[in-house]
């Protein structure tokens, strides 16, 4: 498909996934917060402008960034995967997981040590985790990282798929989101084509009985896309954690139990 396609794709969303599948002109990061070493605010914050410095108020106010300090994680997102997988028990030893919008790493660092990819435990079953983003990021020990590499693009599924061999996906998440515009509308229908994409990717790769975790903003699209994950998965729940921003738009929608499509004759 064409690049003008998928500039068309963001003003009128795909009546099939297929229609969006590999297209590779959306660029898109891992929305995360990047952590300073901030110790002391009155220093911090001089000569900053009023939106840094409310910025940076926050950053040290925010006990989820001193955790990840603490707890070695890159930043404060990997409590919200932690969240969502002490409650819902989505990553086992053995399972292997696919982290797409990987940068800069801590969803990566969660499944690492959750699904034994470093083998720590050597009574439990060894997984796998591959990282993807279109970003550059440095390596997590115990991961695969495909760094600088835009999941959209058939390129980079093919080198997923390389990877994986003949193993299958047992946890797919995508924390992929655009570089926000400040216009919700827009900024919605961005993040859903992602969401598409990423479905029509998971499909592909995913085991049976699988889990599926993607980031989205809400907004009008999600219930359609609700409605489609349902078609291929016995629970679909929207979740927000308690690490999402109370101000944010953003949650995650976790779909578990995923049954592969019947192959067309």
């Amino acid at each position: 498909m064409s690049r003008s396609f998928w500039s068309c794709c963001l003003q009128q969303y795909p009546s099939k996934l297929s229609h969006i599948f590999g297209v590779s002109t959306v660029h898109h990061t891992s929305i995360h917060t990047t952590q300073f070493r901030l110790k002391e605010s009155p220093h911090n914050v001089k000569g900053k402008s009023v939106t840094a410095q409310k910025w940076l108020r926050r950053q040290l106010n925010d006990p989820y960034v001193k955790k990840a300090r603490e707890e070695s994680y890159r930043c404060r997102s990997a409590f919200k995967l932690i969240e969502i997988d002490d409650k819902y028990h989505i990553l086992k030893p053995g399972h292997v997981v696919l982290d797409c919008g990987a940068a800069p790493g801590s969803w990566s660092q969660v499944a690492v040590r959750r699904v034994n990819a470093l083998g720590d435990d050597s009574e439990a079953l060894m997984g796998r985790v591959i990282g993807v983003d279109l970003q550059h990021m440095n390596t997590v020990p115990g991961a695969v990282i495909l760094k600088e590499c835009d999941v959209t693009a058939d390129s980079t599924q093919q080198k997923i798929s390389s990877v994986l061999g003949k193993t299958k996906v047992n946890v797919f998440l995508s924390d992929m989101a655009p570089n926000a515009t400040g216009i919700k509308s827009m900024d919605h229908e961005i993040i859903m084509q992602l969401c598409y994409v990423a479905l029509t990717f998971a499909i592909r790769v995913m085991a049976r009985q699988a889990t599926f975790v993607c980031k989205l903003w809400q907004g009008p699209e999600q219930r359609r896309f609700e409605a489609i994950l349902e078609q291929y998965f016995e629970q679909v729940k929207i979740i927000k954690p308690r690490a999402s921003r109370s101000d944010s738009a953003e949650v995650f929608l976790l779909a578990k139990n995923f049954t592969p499509p019947t192959p067309k004759k």
